[in-house]
């Protein structure tokens, strides 16, 4: 693929005709297999009433395994926060979608309320949930160290902290590495492998790296400017998506940089280098755009067993409360996934309505569709060995929660059962109940890694709080404090 530098989507969209790398009929092809799979599993529907099946649904019943005894397909997969519960899997289906416009577009944010007494996330059966740290500022980005330290980056007072466990593994040393950073999210470990040199930080509208010695809790010098031109975003709404994050190829090879859209679905100038993944070489030489048209990849991970890249992705909002949906999916070298002018495979946005037909069948249907507007943030595969081994691989993702839908979805951690790196479309609710019986919001899960124990820990930017999930194998669904 030719290096498009500089390029906007609408130049892009000019030259992607001739562009060999896409299969005109790849779309349909994964949109009849998704409708297929929707087909073989029609004898297991549990309802066909939406919320009837939901209601019914005892979070206890969850197996400690990951596996569940409940499949959630159609309306009844989309749901809301009242539906949720630890182990209840979701598969939801191009063919699911509803046309544009089909409830009308809500202003529906959270309302942030102080953790209630008593309140706790809950689990499946076998594991337990500890609060790690509280007091943070604005944390974001978890990412953990070779050496188990835990890298968190505190976006809004524009720092990376780390946090040292000790050896019960709970929080024993707090020290800030870097600091005078600009919204910062990415952090990645160069080279890849046990003995890095380097901390890569990706602040808003640059990619910075500091030396870094095995157990360094502050950085040895200033940092050094690695890519100083990535385009820099406030806060939608209008100012535009901020986040970046950052992980190198296995081999450590290429850099991979996520650039969110400035707008919620304009193809003007202002989206120059944005909706992309763009790729570097480490240096921050060899620039390219890996793949186009993703309105906002907030997380990026590489996927063990193949080597791909993936990515947890927020759509685009105002369509309605069920469109469309957020995703998580492989990225292809070269792909093209719509935004702004088509979403999900060949749907047109109507608000580009007879735009580049020509790039229609070449739009890629993500491998996972989750409930509109989640707002699906960081991921992570589990490689650990404390978990079942069933969720050995499978993806983790932070769903921080909407605000344009009716009734709340997402304020979540979600996990997609994957195999020999491809996933079925599936996915389950994992950790829930950061919503109060009234509706209100305490917390918002954004961050997600695992430590050296093998544990999961959850970055909540609601309650300014880490979370972490053991598994002990114990009968119920165990809670620690």
């Amino acid at each position: 693929m030719k290096t498009r530098n500089g390029q906007t989507n609408l130049e892009r969209a000019g030259e992607a005709g001739s562009r060999s790398r896409f299969d005109s009929c790849q779309a349909r092809r994964r949109t009849r297999a998704r409708i297929g799979g929707m087909s073989r599993t029609v004898g297991i529907l549990f309802a066909a009433v939406a919320g009837c099946a939901a209601l019914a649904f005892d979070p206890v019943s969850a197996l400690a395994d990951g596996t569940n005894q409940e499949l959630r397909q159609g309306p009844a997969a989309m749901g809301d926060w009242t539906t949720d519960a630890p182990g209840v899997r979701r598969l939801i289906t191009v063919g699911d979608m509803p046309p544009p416009y089909d409830t009308k577009s809500s202003d529906n944010g959270p309302r942030l309320v102080p953790r209630p007494a008593g309140a706790w996330p809950k689990v499946p059966a076998g594991f337990a949930v500890d609060l790690l740290a509280e007091g943070l500022e604005n944390p974001r980005k978890i990412v953990t160290a070779p050496n188990g330290d835990l890298f968190v980056a505190e976006s809004g007072p524009g720092r990376v902290k780390v946090l040292r466990p000790g050896a019960d593994g709970k929080v024993a040393r707090i020290s800030v590495f870097a600091a005078g950073l600009r919204q910062p999210f990415g952090i990645a470990f160069y080279p890849p492998g046990p003995n890095p040199k380097y901390v890569y930080v990706a602040d808003t509208d640059a990619v910075l790296r500091f030396a870094y010695h095995h157990g360094d809790l502050q950085a040895g010098g200033a940092g050094e400017m690695i890519v100083p031109d990535i385009p820099g975003g406030g806060h939608l709404r209008g100012g535009g998506h901020w986040t970046r994050d950052i992980v190198f190829s296995p081999d450590g090879g290429k850099m991979f940089v996520s650039v969110g859209s400035h707008s919620n679905v304009s193809d003007d100038s202002l989206e120059k280098k944005r909706a992309d993944i763009l790729e570097y070489n480490p240096d921050g030489t060899g620039f390219r755009i890996y793949a186009w048209g993703i309105r906002n990849a907030v997380g990026l991970a590489i996927e063990p067993v193949t080597g791909a890249l993936w990515g947890s992705v927020n759509e685009r909002d105002a369509l309605g409360d069920n469109l469309p949906p957020d995703y998580i999916t492989h990225f292809q070298e070269g792909g093209f996934y719509g935004w702004p002018w088509y979403y999900i495979g060949d749907h047109q946005d109507p608000r580009h309505a007879g735009k580049h037909p020509e790039l229609a069948a070449k739009v890629i249907v993500p491998d996972v569709l989750l409930q509109a507007h989640s707002a699906s943030l960081c991921m992570t595969f589990y490689t650990a060995g404390p978990f079942p081994a069933s969720y050995h691989g499978w993806a983790f993702a932070a769903e921080h929660g909407s605000w344009n839908r009716a009734r709340r979805t997402g304020y979540k951690v979600i996990c997609v059962p994957i195999q020999d790196g491809k996933s079925k479309g599936e996915y389950d609710d994992f950790m829930t109940g950061f919503v109060t019986a009234s509706g209100d919001v305490w917390g918002r899960p954004v961050g997600v890694a695992v430590d050296s124990q093998g544990s999961l820990l959850i970055v909540d930017d609601g309650s300014d709080s880490i979370w972490r999930v053991r598994y002990t194998g114990e009968a119920g669904a165990g809670t620690a404090r």
